[in-house]
């Protein structure tokens, strides 16, 4: 709380301490039987609204201090592919009233979400046009909710980026701006991050960074030019997955062990279990971060909850998911206990 005695917002929780945010919904909620791979509209918020709840409650048990309207890709252009844009704004009020209903029982910041439009072009003034009055419309509709504040995620254009950030500006909103890298460590258009960034800054935002893409190894370096560049906090929400420097983003990755069928022909999006980040990874990421000066923190597609813990943990805390942290000394094998069999211990090298 604050002197007078309301919540406090995003701004004033970062000058406090690092703040966590939760993201990751369409990997998650594809692996639980409620989305469908490649389309990847939300449309789980209308057809199994509980489980949208479900997850939220579950990134906040586990230590995410915001709740993230699942209304990424919920825009017009992804709708307008499957057929159903007359479900928009059902799609995203609904996606709202989930998200806040959460972050009210348990006093978590509630933010709206934009992200890229896939209709954006350099230099073509009727597609920025369009990918304005779409990020127009899911704005609005975030306002109208209440959010605290606004995130705009994986923009790999940084100019689609800034215009989403002028439209969030005008609601009179904080705004967290996160892009989203490729193979080439720059945006599309081949700026580099820094500058990027920068520029972000420069035009209001209160938050700039990175999230998606990248797993924590390939993220780190350009975490690090970004941090020398700005004043303002700055985001890491990479991944959960080992990417490496020959294959640095996710849809890069190959699997030299399974030469099989996949629909895609690359192990993104569904076959990607082999390079899923452990928890232990999670943390070192987050303590290497918060050193270097991050300060908002989350991971992308493919986080579950125990990743969102560990990122907790690593930042000294407790939330209530920590009560049932890994404790060993009581395992039949390799346990401490002293009351533990003998026999079962004398047989850990056998396991």
């Amino acid at each position: 709380m604050n002197t007078n005695g309301r919540p406090l917002g995003l701004l004033e929780r970062l000058e406090k301490g690092p703040v966590i945010c939760a993201e990751g919904y369409l990997f998650e909620l594809e692996r639980r039987g409620y989305l469908q791979a490649g389309a990847f509209v939300p449309e789980v918020v209308l057809e199994h609204p509980e489980e949208v709840a479900q997850l939220h409650r579950e990134f906040v048990h586990a230590g995410s201090d915001v709740v993230e309207a699942f209304t990424y890709y919920a825009h017009r252009e992804k709708l307008r592919l499957v057929g159903k844009e007359e479900l928009l704004a059902r799609i995203n009020r609904q996606a709202l009233a989930l998200a806040k209903e959460v972050a009210g029982e348990s006093g978590a910041l509630f933010a709206g979400d934009i992200c890229n439009t896939n209709v954006y072009e350099p230099g073509d003034i009727s597609a920025s046009r369009e990918a304005r009055t779409m990020i127009e419309e899911q704005v609005g509709w975030a306002v109208e909710a209440g959010v605290d504040f606004i995130i705009g995620e994986t923009f790999s254009y940084a100019e689609e980026a800034l215009i989403g950030l002028e439209v969030i500006k005008e609601a009179g909103l904080p705004a967290v701006i996160t892009l989203a890298v490729h193979r080439d460590p720059e945006t599309r258009e081949g700026w580099s991050v820094a500058e990027a960034c920068k520029r972000l800054e420069d035009a209001g935002a209160d938050v700039v960074g990175l999230n998606c893409i990248r797993g924590p190894m390939t993220m780190m370096p350009l975490l690090k030019e970004i941090v020398c560049a700005v004043d303002v906090p700055v985001a890491a929400l990479p991944v959960p997955y080992r990417t490496h420097e020959e294959e640095p983003s996710f849809q890069s990755l190959r699997d030299p062990h399974y030469d099989g069928y996949l629909p895609s022909g690359i192990p993104f999006p569904t076959a990607l279990d082999p390079f899923y980040c452990n928890r232990y990874e999670i943390s070192a990421f987050t303590r290497e971060a918060w050193a270097l000066g991050v300060s908002y923190f989350g991971l992308c597609c493919g986080a579950a909850p125990h990743h969102i813990r560990s990122m907790a943990e690593a930042l000294g805390r407790m939330p209530p998911a920590s009560r049932y942290s890994e404790d060993m000394s009581k395992h039949v094998f390799l346990g401490t206990d002293p009351t533990l069999r003998r026999q079962n211990i004398e047989y850990r090298s056998e396991l």
